[in-house]
């Protein structure tokens, strides 16, 4: 883990996606947080000391899910899988399927493993999993004020974690899509989904990751926007929306509460979420695991007995 030292910053942006706004200071205590995400290899010694099962490999009880048909009562999450065309840029489900049986350890559907890829980050995690994988190690999920101050690297209002150019001098500093998304990869890049956690440079903690490869969960609650700060004030440790504010208005009948996920993946492209940027959000059911969701844990001394995180 990286001793991150408390401080205050200027939150969120008013130059990209409207649900990052407004800019407001916010300042966060002292804080450690995991270098970079928990990878498959340490995901498999939690599993293997409980013997916890992930969401996605237990099915779904059809009561939860009212209007639910009853062959998808069955173990599975959704999967990135790259259309023969596009039809329609707004209309994600051209390119995300649901995949019965795919899980952690099977991240494309059932016939896929994760043998040689203990370094990559753990995928196919939802907001619960990455909580009971956080109380275990004697940790927990960062709020967002802390994922997006350790993210910036001790810079100011810059738009990534490195600066304010996405590729200074045409350097890849980050995992993520390149080419015209959903269907154009560019072939010279070699990770064409997840890539071994510490592949590109650090950011000015000695982070790594925060930006691209996988989304980060949060503990965060979403709310639209944050309510504007007044002028001339700080907001201490600040928390996101209450739990009744953060229902997916969109679910056809079915509230289903979500929680801020943080620094984009390498699904963002150019052409498509350009969320590769500490102040970028996203709201994600909690309920949902995906191929392109991954998370961190962080430690607070100040906050906590004093007694370190049990497992590094």
């Amino acid at each position: 883990m990286v001793d991150v030292p408390g401080g205050t910053f200027h939150m969120g942006s008013d130059r990209f996606y409207p649900e990052e706004a407004p800019v407001r200071r916010v300042r966060v205590d002292r804080f450690w947080i995991d270098t970079h995400p928990v990878t498959n290899g340490q995901f498999a010694a939690f599993v293997a000391a409980t013997g916890y099962r992930t969401l996605a490999e237990i099915p779904p009880d059809p009561r939860d899910y009212p209007g639910m048909a009853e062959e998808m009562a069955r173990a599975g999450s959704s999967v990135f899988t790259p259309p023969p065309r596009l039809y329609d840029t707004t209309d994600h489900r051209q390119w995300w399927r649901f995949a019965f049986g795919a899980d952690w350890r099977h991240p494309t559907g059932p016939s896929s493993t994760i043998d040689g890829l203990d370094d990559h980050p753990v995928v196919h995690v939802t907001h619960q999993d990455a909580a009971a994988y956080a109380r275990w190690a004697g940790k927990s999920l960062p709020t967002e004020a802390e994922w997006e101050y350790a993210a910036r690297g001790g810079l100011e209002q810059a738009d990534y974690a490195w600066g304010d150019e996405l590729a200074p001098e045409g350097r890849m500093l980050a995992n993520y899509w390149r080419g015209a998304f959903p269907l154009a990869h560019d072939e010279t890049d070699r990770w064409a989904r997840t890539s071994p956690v510490g592949s590109f440079p650090a950011n000015g903690y000695g982070l790594y990751d925060m930006i691209g490869n996988v989304w980060e969960w949060t503990d965060d609650w979403y709310a639209i926007a944050a309510p504007p700060a007044r002028a001339g004030c700080v907001v201490d440790n600040p928390r996101g929306a209450t739990r009744g504010d953060s229902y997916d208005p969109a679910a056809q009948g079915i509230r289903i509460a979500r929680k801020v996920l943080k620094g984009g993946s390498h699904l963002c492209a150019e052409n498509y979420c350009r969320r590769y940027r500490p102040a970028a959000r996203h709201a994600q059911p909690i309920d949902t695991s995906t191929t392109h969701i991954g998370f961190r844990c962080v430690w607070r001394p100040e906050r906590v007995t004093g007694a370190a995180p049990r497992r590094g």
